[in-house]
């Protein structure tokens, strides 16, 4: 396993381990700045089925879900969310970023991912940064960046997907990846629709995107890329209420495209890219007086970044991020409530970063590598903040033992301003608000004890300061207005075993443990655990997955001070499988399958009120040429 970037900005090559595909994540990787983070593949997208974001993190250690639905996530309330041990909590806002190549792609007005403008179909890798990662990424707690399918060989490859089953679900996949001489492309389209296990729980899904690069000479290339998206997700709403007349929905579009140019000469290489998305997201047939709210959103910005060596062992990473955020809201309420809208301003935020690591060999195969970086932040609004880091492996051909800390920053977004003038009591009050700050430290140790054998252990403590929240009094002090108040401490550990059963045989087990110092922190279970097991047998391929985790409170945590969340699901465990067989006259990847969803029929939500399906599946095959 080779340690690095995702740009391999510097690797130390630990002894290989061949193994079948890991049944949960590829691995948990560390990279030069002793930085973690958990790397799902497409085999792993594979073996569980995944068709949308959720179903392809849900299993992995630390990460946490939220949903209504089998097919779509409900953007507007709780039925669609991902967060990262304890983080990803707050409604509006969020502590977690998503990118598509490194490139932000989020619900810009209102500050948070939506998980269906990112689909996984067409993705070769899904990277979770469970920390404050500055040389990575910033103006975050965590983030997840999904990384688009390349051509490794001359060549065209096309795959495609189509299954069916229960709740007249149906799902519909296919790319095309291939490199000719200097040009290299990639066209990907997917679609997936369900009826849903109750009434309103209906989605769909649809999306296709693309890329062509062209290699102008041995050092330089350039390309662009698109996506495009267009969905729409039901809320089945809470059986303990009495049902609707219209069903609330959340529909979801969105673009984007970039353009980049890169080179690699030697120990030096860098790209630049530039990029511009629009999109909208509209939550429609709300309870009166809400009615409808749409929202549209644009950010348009650069990500330049470059890595080189001035001496050996020596690694640097430097670049320049910079994003405009900018959209506008509608407020279509029932009459005789009154209509609004409000224009946003435009927000910059501009972050030059550098980072700095070393490898000392110490000899006898061992080998140290401090490091140290810092991100600055200049942002049009709010007051400029920096993210230092700074970390430490000792490393041999069977052990990593690392330790980092970092700090994160997380600038209030159009949220803020958008709120004030839905609720003008709170007047210009947002301006007075400072970044939310995240103090991180972590300690862990990566073992490969025998070929066969991966165990990755590691502690953490994270410090929550500067929440921003809104309120009146008695709750905040006169005048009605925002404020950053309260801290809170994350403390957790996590444990991740791969094991080699034989040749053909892997099982992986994780366990996730968090202790927040505040008892109203929702998502975020005591104990959370998966396992799994995946294998061959001729050409029958079995993959078995487990999640368990403990009772949580639910329902995100609202900005409002005052606001008390006594909402909770109870514990749960659910077993999942997938069986396929090889038909080797539809391709290298040709199979027929059947994928079976919560095989012990769990009764189990995310959300009161809200029960998830029993046992349910589908049946579909695959091909490629």
């Amino acid at each position: 396993m080779a340690q690095s970037t995702p740009q391999s900005s510097g690797t130390t090559t630990l002894s290989p381990v061949v193994v079948t595909s890991n049944p949960i994540i590829d691995r948990v990787r560390i990279d030069p700045f002793s930085s973690t983070s958990a790397v799902v593949t497409e085999s792993q997208l594979r073996d569980q089925n995944a068709f949308d974001l959720a179903t392809a993190l849900r299993r992995t250690p630390g990460v946490q879900i939220s949903r209504y639905n089998p097919v779509g996530a409900f953007g507007g309330d709780q039925g669609g969310a991902v967060f990262i041990r304890g983080m990803g909590v707050s409604r509006p806002g969020s502590e977690i970023k998503t990118y598509i190549d490194g490139i932000p792609f989020y619900m810009g007005v209102w500050n948070h991912p939506l998980l269906d403008l990112l689909p996984v179909n067409g993705m070769q890798a899904i990277t979770v940064y469970k920390s404050p990662q500055p040389q990575i990424n910033g103006n975050n707690f965590a983030s997840i960046n999904l990384e688009t399918k390349r051509a490794t060989e001359d060549g065209i490859q096309a795959g495609a997907r189509i299954s069916g089953g229960y709740f007249n679900t149906f799902i519909e996949q296919a790319d095309l990846v291939g490199r000719k001489g200097d040009v290299d492309f990639m066209l990907a389209q997917g679609h997936a629709q369900s009826d849903g296990q109750r009434l309103n729980a209906s989605g769909e899904l649809n999306n296709v995107m693309g890329r062509i690069g062209m290699r102008l000479n041995s050092n330089w290339s350039v390309g662009t890329s698109f996506l495009y998206v267009v969905n729409t997700a039901r809320d089945p709403g809470d059986i303990r209420l009495p049902r609707p007349a219209v069903a609330p929905q959340y529909n979801t579009e969105a673009g984007l495209v970039s353009a980049f140019i890169s080179h690699r000469h030697d120990d030096w290489r860098g790209d630049l890219r530039f990029y511009y998305s629009k999109g909208e997201g509209n939550w429609l047939y709300q309870p009166a007086p809400d009615g409808d709210t749409l929202t549209n959103f644009e950010t348009i910005g650069f990500r330049w970044k470059e890595q080189f060596s001035l001496w050996k062992g020596g690694a640097i990473v430097a670049g320049l991020d910079s994003d405009w955020i900018s959209g506008d809201v509608r407020f279509n309420r029932v009459a005789p409530a009154p209509q609004d809208s409000f224009k946003a301003p435009t927000f910059r935020v501009t972050s030059p970063y550098v980072a700095l690591s070393q490898t000392i060999e110490l000899g006898k195969g061992w080998s140290l590598v401090p490091a140290a970086g810092v991100r600055v932040y200049d942002h049009s609004q709010f007051q400029t903040k920096t993210s230092p880091h700074a970390g430490l492996s000792l490393i041999s051909d069977w052990i990593t033992i690392f330790g980092n800390v970092s700090r994160g920053i997380n600038y209030p977004g159009l949220e803020t301003p958008v709120l004030s003038a839905a609720i003008p009591a709170l007047g210009q009050s947002w301006k007075q608000l400072a970044a939310e700050e995240l103090n991180h430290a972590e300690i862990g140790v990566k073992l490969t004890p025998i070929d066969a054998t991966q165990i990755d252990i590691s502690l953490f403590i994270d410090q929550v300061k500067n929440r921003y929240i809104f309120g009146f009094p008695p709750n905040v002090p006169p005048p009605p207005q925002f404020l950053n108040l309260g801290t809170y401490l994350m403390r957790g550990a996590e444990i991740a075993i791969r094991q080699n059963i034989t040749r053909n045989w892997t099982v992986f087990g994780g366990l996730t443990l968090l202790d927040p110092s505040i008892d109203n922190l929702p998502y975020t279970p005591k104990r959370a655990v998966t396992a799994g097991i995946n294998g061959q047998m001729g050409p029958i391929r079995l993959t078995v997955d487990t999640q368990y985790q403990s009772s949580v409170l639910a329902l995100n945590r609202p900005r409002a001070a005052g606001a008390i969340n006594t909402e909770s699901v109870h514990s749960f465990a659910i077993m999942n499988a997938r069986v396929s067989y090889q038909l080797p006259m539809l391709g290298k990847r040709g199979e027929i399958f059947v994928a079976m969803e919560n095989l012990l029929d769990v009764q189990y939500a995310y959300r009161p009120g809200y029960p998830m399906p029993g046992r349910w599946g589908q049946v579909g095959f695959s091909a490629s040429f």
